[in-house]
């Protein structure tokens, strides 16, 4: 299992009339944690993109509304890789508020494209090697 945690704290424009950190901002959440998770790796999304030419588009999204986030919340975004990368790479996300408190949790599904042919294909062994000895 590999796994990385990055802080956010939830701005004024992202809330709802209720103060919530609105629903749909969390996908946003998502992003930053599997960004700086790569970014751990270093394999920084840049690199992937405009180096390695492969692409990483979400092909799903489960998510579970447990407790609301509010203004200035600082979150904690923890990103979990429960399993070797594959055809797919199924990121487990935990936000957890300011008192650690669990209050989402998500599963971001994504699959490799290579964008010279637009084609499918298995996870790159430079991601995969270095995963091994988390493993």
């Amino acid at each position: 299992m590999f796994s990385t945690e990055v802080k956010k704290r939830v701005r004024y424009g992202e809330t709802d009339k209720m103060g919530y950190l609105y629903y749909g901002k969390y996908a946003n959440l998502y992003e930053i944690g599997r960004v700086e998770m790569l970014r751990d790796l270093d394999l920084p999304y840049v690199k992937i993109e405009d180096e390695m030419g492969i692409m990483l588009p979400v092909l799903s999204v489960e998510a579970k509304y447990l407790k609301p986030a509010y203004y200035d919340d600082e979150l904690t975004i923890k990103s979990i890789l429960r399993e070797m990368p594959s055809k797919l790479i199924a990121v487990h996300v935990e936000i957890f508020n300011g008192k650690m408190e669990l209050i989402h949790k998500a599963l971001v599904k994504l699959f490799f494209i290579d964008m010279k042919t637009n084609k499918r294909i298995s996870a790159p062994s430079v991601l995969t090697d270095k995963l091994k000895p988390f493993f």
